[in-house]
């Protein structure tokens, strides 16, 4: 089978379309995109190899990000987000930057390797998930100067890890808002997206120029189909997100994160 053949002829567009569904709900429940869910399916379920499905889900990522980012302007208008613009400046700052870098790396890094790296983020995200609904709001850790450096400082290892993942990074974002910045809760998540989307198109258009970046156009139906379903998904997994106790949702979710992390570290 020619492993370049288009995903609509190798790969049931229904199962894409529920299979972003799903992984959307799963990210709509915990305030993400999802794409921390959607690596391993891409990899473990459809057969992409790592940097190809990073790409992917980069793709991905960023039409649930831009639509998310307009679903919450009734919660969070856009003129609370544009007032904190400052905040915004010094995380990308450094997030652009590392978008850049990561997106390289990832290109230039052996597949296994890439396996191996994309499994050790998944089990951070997997720690940050059951470590973050501890986060409250309040004062700063920092202030002035050493607050910029620090903010320009976690905002490339953001981009690196976003990058490198294919994610919106949003995970490690909202917590750094809420302790750096002593953002409130529900405005860090509208401040991670506004972040994320440059972020997220600078490691696009890195990934660009790489020969990889190929598989979008061999699988255009797929990446809409699939990220229809994403948006979908996240929609719902919003409504339910009142349903679901954390207590219980976030440790389950947190367990599939590192049974992925293991069979991608495992993947050949």
């Amino acid at each position: 089978m020619n492993l370049h053949q288009p995903a609509a002829d190798r790969r049931s567009l229904s199962a894409a379309f529920v299979g972003g569904g799903v992984i959307g709900t799963l990210g709509g429940l915990i305030g993400l995109g999802g794409a921390e869910f959607r690596l391993p399916l891409l990899i473990g379920i459809f057969r992409f190899v790592a940097l190809e499905a990073v790409i992917l889900n980069k793709a991905m990522s960023l039409v649930v990000v831009a639509s998310a980012l307009l679903f919450r302007t009734k919660a969070v208008p856009v003129e609370d987000v544009l007032a904190h613009w400052p905040v915004i400046v010094n995380l990308l700052a450094g997030s652009l930057v590392g978008a850049w870098f990561g997106a390289g790396w990832a290109t230039r890094l052996r597949s296994e390797t890439l396996y191996r790296v994309i499994a050790v983020l998944l089990v951070v995200i997997a720690v940050v998930l059951l470590l973050e609904h501890q986060i409250t709001g309040g004062a700063a850790i920092f202030t002035g100067t050493t607050q910029a450096i620090a903010g320009v400082i976690a905002g490339f290892g953001i981009g690196v890890f976003a990058s490198l993942l294919g994610v919106a990074g949003g995970e490690l974002l909202i917590p750094t808002l809420v302790l750096l910045f002593g953002a409130d809760i529900k405005l860090a998540g509208s401040l991670s997206l506004a972040v994320s989307l440059p972020t997220m198109l600078v490691g696009f258009t890195r990934y660009s120029r790489d020969q990889s970046f190929s598989v979008l156009g061999r699988n255009r139906s797929f990446v809409l189909v699939t990220a229809v379903g994403s948006i979908v998904g996240s929609y719902v997994g919003g409504l339910l997100l009142g349903i679901a106790p954390g207590a219980v949702l976030l440790p389950v979710l947190a367990a599939i994160l590192v049974i992925s992390a293991v069979k991608v570290w495992r993947h050949r």
